[in-house]
C-alpha cells in the first residue's frame, strides 16, 4: 500500500491533494509527502509523525531482522506450496521487497536449490523464471515438514512489541464531540456521553451492566466509530525460531483504496512504501459471546502445520474485545477473571510455547464485559477493582423511550399518537408488570407492520395489531389455556 492511501484513510488529506501533489512529482520532482506540505493541505510535523509511525521497508536481509536461514526456508516453501516461477510471484508470497527477495533468490541459485529456466516475456531480471531442483525440492520438503507455515515473512518479537507500545488505544485523541457523533443514532443521554468518554480516553477495563434490551451491546459496539487511527497487523511473527500468525482477516478491517474518490495509485514514492510484512488496518473490535473458552486466550499450537496462531486478545491488540453477554461464556467466569486478573492490572500478559519457553508481550487490547446479570455474582471484589469503570444501562426515561419510538415509527412510515403511545406504557407497566426496555419499540413496530403487511393493510397502531405485539413480547401461559394439536398425516 501506498503512502498516499493510508493519509486518505486516516482523513489528514483528500484524494483530491493526492492527485494534486503526484502533478506535482511528476513536474517538479520531489516526494509525495514534501509535495502536500509545499501545497498546505498537511503540516510539515504531521506528515513527519505520521511516516514515523509507518513500519519501515527493510533493504536488506539483515534489516529484516529474521535470519537468512529461516528466510530462505521460507521462500522455497512458498515456491513449493505455491508452484511460483519469478521474483515477482515470490515478492508477493513473501511480502519483502522485490530487492530482498532477489537477493534470497541469488543464496538459492548459488546452492544449487533453484536453477534458472530462462527469460520471460517481460524482459526485465524479475520476469525470468525459476524451478525448484531436486536438491532444492528436498530442503523445501524438509522445512515444510519442520513448519508448514509458508506466508508472509514474519516481523521479530521485538519489533512487534514496540509497535504494540507505539499505537496503544490511548494514543487516539478521544473527545465529547467525538463520543457523541458515535452515538448519533442512538437515543444517548449527555450525562452518559460523559460517563463513558472518559472510560474510552483511559484504554482500561470497561463494566457495562444493566437489565436486558437496553442497548448495552449497541453502546459497547458504537464505539468502534471514535477510533480513526491508522495501526499496523503484522501477518505473522517469529519467536524463538517459531511462528504466530497474527493478521486474520475475519477480525481485521485492512486499510483498501477509497475508488470512489478516484484516487489513482502513481508512481513509486521510494522509501514511502510500507513494510508490506505489515497491514495497515482499523483498529480492531473483535466481539466474543457465549462462544468464548479459556484456550482462545492461549496461543493455539497447530500440532500438524506446527505454527502458532495469536490468542483473541493479542489479535485486538490496540483496539477493543468486547466480551458480550459476560457470564454466559462456555468458560466459568471465575477462570475467565483468573486468567487476566494480573494482565489487567499490569498491562503485561505472558503466553508460552509448547517447549515450554515463555515470552511477555503488551497487553493493550481495551476489554469491555457487557452483562444483564448482577456484578456481584460474577467477579469478587479483587477483580471488580481492576475494572475501573462500571456504567450502568438501566431502562430509559419515558420522553426518551417516546423519541426511541417515534424515530422507529418515522423510519416505517408511521405516526404514533399520544393515546396509542400511551396505551402501549398502560399495558407493558400495568397490565404486564415489566420494566420499559429500550428494544421495544423496534419489536413492537416490527410485530404491527408485519401483522398489517399479512392483513394488506397499511401498517397502522390500530388496537388489534397493538394487543398481538404486545402478546408476543412476554411469554404467558393461562391456567385454562389448553393445548393445541396437530395431527400428523
Amino acid at each position: 500500500m501506498r503512502i498516499g492511501e493510508l493519509l486518505v484513510a486516516a482523513k489528514l488529506v483528500t484524494a483530491a491533494d493526492i492527485d494534486a501533489a503526484l502533478n506535482l512529482q511528476i513536474t517538479q520532482g520531489g516526494r509525495l509527502g514534501e509535495n502536500l506540505v509545499s501545497l498546505g493541505v498537511i503540516k510539515a510535523g504531521v506528515i513527519e509523525a505520521f511516516l514515523e509511525a509507518i513500519p519501515p521497508v527493510p533493504l536488506s536481509i539483515a534489516q529484516t531482522g529474521i535470519g537468512e536461514t529461516e528466510l530462505l526456508n521460507l521462500l522455497l516453501k512458498a515456491i513449493l506450496a505455491g508452484s511460483l516461477e519469478t521474483i515477482t510471484a515470490f515478492t508477493d508470497a513473501i511480502k519483502l521487497t522485490a530487492k530482498v527477495t532477489a537477493d534470497l533468490v541469488d543464496i538459492a541459485v548459488d546452492a544449487q536449490f533453484l536453477s534458472a529456466l530462462g527469460q520471460g516475456s517481460q524482459g526485465a531480471p524479475s520476469g525470468v523464471r525459476y524451478a525448484l531442483t531436486d536438491k532444492g525440492r528436498e530442503r523445501a520438503s524438509e522445512a515444510m515438514a519442520a513448519s508448514s507455515y509458508a506466508g508472509p515473512a514474519p516481523v521479530t518479537l521485538a519489533s512487534y512489541t514496540e509497535r504494540l507500545s507505539r499505537q496503544k488505544v490511548t494514543n487516539e485523541v478521544v473527545s465529547w464531540s467525538k463520543i457523541q457523533a458515535a452515538f448519533s443514532d442512538l437515543q444517548v443521554a449527555d450525562a452518559f456521553v460523559d460517563q463513558i468518554g472518559p472510560a474510552v480516553r483511559s484504554g482500561r477495563a470497561v463494566l457495562l451492566y444493566g437489565p436486558p434490551g437496553n442497548g448495552k451491546t449497541s453502546i459497547a459496539q458504537r464505539l468502534n466509530k471514535v477510533f480513526r487511527d491508522v495501526v499496523y497487523i503484522p501477518h505473522a511473527v517469529m519467536i524463538e525460531g517459531q511462528v504466530m500468525k497474527v493478521f486474520d482477516p475475519d477480525v481485521h478491517v485492512p486499510i483498501t483504496p477509497d475508488d470512489q474518490d478516484g484516487y489513482k495509485a502513481a508512481v513509486s514514492l521510494r522509501r514511502e512504501d510500507l513494510d508490506a510484512r505489515w497491514v495497515p488496518c482499523r483498529r480492531p473490535f473483535i466481539v466474543t459471546g457465549g462462544e468464548l473458552t479459556l484456550e482462545m486466550l492461549d496461543l493455539r499450537h497447530e500440532t500438524t502445520a506446527n505454527f502458532y496462531v495469536a490468542p483473541l486478545h493479542v489479535k485486538a491488540s490496540g483496539g477493543c474485545l468486547l466480551i458480550d453477554d459476560f457470564g454466559r461464556q462456555l468458560v466459568s467466569p471465575t477462570a475467565l477473571l483468573n486468567r487476566w486478573i494480573v494482565p489487567l492490572e499490569s498491562r503485561m500478559d505472558y503466553l508460552k510455547l509448547h517447549t515450554g519457553k515463555s515470552f511477555g508481550l503488551p497487553f493493550e487490547a481495551m476489554v469491555i464485559f457487557s452483562t444483564n446479570l448482577e456484578p456481584a455474582d460474577l467477579m469478587d471484589p479483587a477483580f471488580l477493582r481492576r475494572i475501573p469503570y462500571k456504567l450502568e444501562i438501566g431502562a430509559p426515561p419515558l420522553d426518551t423511550y417516546r423519541r426511541i419510538f417515534d424515530n422507529v415509527a418515522a423510519a416505517n412510515g408511521m405516526t404514533l399518537s399520544d393515546e396509542a403511545f400511551e396505551y402501549i406504557v398502560r399495558e407493558l407497566t400495568e397490565t404486564q408488570d415489566g420494566p420499559l426496555a429500550a428494544y421495544q419499540p423496534k419489536f413492537l413496530i416490527d410485530q404491527v407492520v408485519a401483522a398489517c403487511g399479512f392483513m394488506e393493510m397499511t401498517a397502522q397502531f390500530e388496537r388489534r395489531f397493538v394487543d398481538y405485539a404486545l402478546s408476543n413480547l412476554t411469554v404467558k401461559r393461562s391456567p385454562t389455556s389448553h393445548a393445541t394439536l396437530a395431527k400428523v398425516v
